[in-house]
C-alpha cells in the first residue's frame, strides 16, 4: 500500500460569493478532491454570501498526488448544483510549506473551472502537515463492508466510510454502484499520550450523491469495552472489539 501524508484541512469561511438563486443569495458548500477524486464534502450554508463552514478535515494524500482541489457550488433542490469557483494547490506548493506551525493560512481567491467563466468570491483555508511529537497513532483498517442498503435508483449505492476519533475526522474513497464496497484503507489518528484508552472511533458509511444531500447508511461506534452499532432498525449494544472480527484497535 502505498504510503501517505497526513494534511490538516480546516475549510473556515467564505465571502462575497456570487448571487446564483432568484432569491439574490446562494446555498454555499465545498467539495474536496485530491487530483480527480472526492474525499470530502463540507455542510451546505443556506442563503448566504458570506458563508462560514468551519469544518476541520484529515486527509491523507498519496505519495505522488498532483493536486489538491477546492471546489465552490451552489446547492439547488431542482436540477444541477451550480459551480461557483475553485482554489487548487499543487503538490509542490504543498510541500513546500512549512511543516511545523506553519502551512497556509489565508484567504484564496476562486478561479474559474470553466476559462470563458467569470467569478468572484475569496475562501479562507487553513492546511497543516500535524507535528508527530510524542503522540501516539490509531489505525483503522476499512477493509470492506456488505449487504448495505441500496440509495439509488439503480438498486445500488455509492459508499464511502467516514471515521472520526477524538475529534478528527477521515473519510474513504467513494466506490460506485456497489452494496459489497471493498476499500482496504488504512486511516491513521494522531492521538495525545494517554488518550488512547479513552478514545472512542465512530465508523459511519455513507452513499455519496452528486447532487443534494448524502444518505446516511449505517454507523459503528466502538471503544475498548462496548460496540454500538446503528443501522434503520435502531441501536444496539455488543461485548467489546474482541468479540467482532471486523473491528480491531492497534497502537
Amino acid at each position: 500500500m502505498a504510503k501517505t501524508t497526513s494534511l490538516r484541512c480546516r475549510v473556515l469561511e467564505g465571502k462575497d460569493l456570487p448571487a446564483k438563486d432568484l432569491s439574490g443569495s446562494s446555498d454555499p458548500y465545498c467539495v474536496i478532491k485530491v487530483d480527480n477524486e472526492v474525499v470530502a464534502r463540507t455542510a451546505t450554508v443556506w442563503k448566504s454570501l458570506n458563508p462560514f463552514w468551519g469544518e476541520e478535515i484529515m486527509l491523507l494524500l498519496p505519495r505522488g498526488f498532483h493536486s489538491l482541489t477546492i471546489y465552490v457550488l451552489d446547492e439547488d433542490t431542482i436540477g444541477q448544483d451550480d459551480v461557483i469557483g475553485k482554489v487548487s494547490l499543487s503538490h509542490q506548493q504543498i510541500s513546500a510549506k512549512p511543516r511545523v506551525r506553519g502551512g497556509v493560512d489565508s484567504w484564496l481567491s476562486l478561479a474559474p473551472v470553466n476559462p470563458d467563466q467569470e467569478v468572484q468570491g475569496e475562501i479562507h483555508l487553513e492546511l497543516q502537515v500535524p507535528e508527530r511529537g510524542h503522540s501516539r497513532v490509531l489505525r483503522c483498517h476499512l477493509i470492506e463492508a456488505r449487504d448495505l442498503a441500496p440509495r439509488d435508483a439503480s438498486g445500488t449505492s455509492d459508499p464511502f466510510g467516514r471515521v472520526s476519533c477524538c475529534g478528527h475526522t477521515l473519510e474513504t474513497a467513494v466506490v460506485k454502484k456497489t452494496r459489497f464496497p471493498h476499500w482496504d484503507e488504512v486511516l491513521e489518528f494522531e492521538l495525545p499520550e494517554g488518550e488512547l484508552g479513552e478514545a472512542v472511533l465512530s465508523v459511519e458509511l455513507w452513499d455519496w450523491d452528486m447532487v443534494g444531500k448524502n444518505d446516511f447508511l449505517g454507523r459503528v461506534r466502538t471503544s475498548g469495552h462496548t460496540q454500538m452499532v446503528q443501522g434503520p432498525g435502531g441501536t444496539s449494544a455488543t461485548p467489546g472489539v474482541g468479540a467482532q472480527p471486523w473491528l480491531s484497535w492497534r497502537r
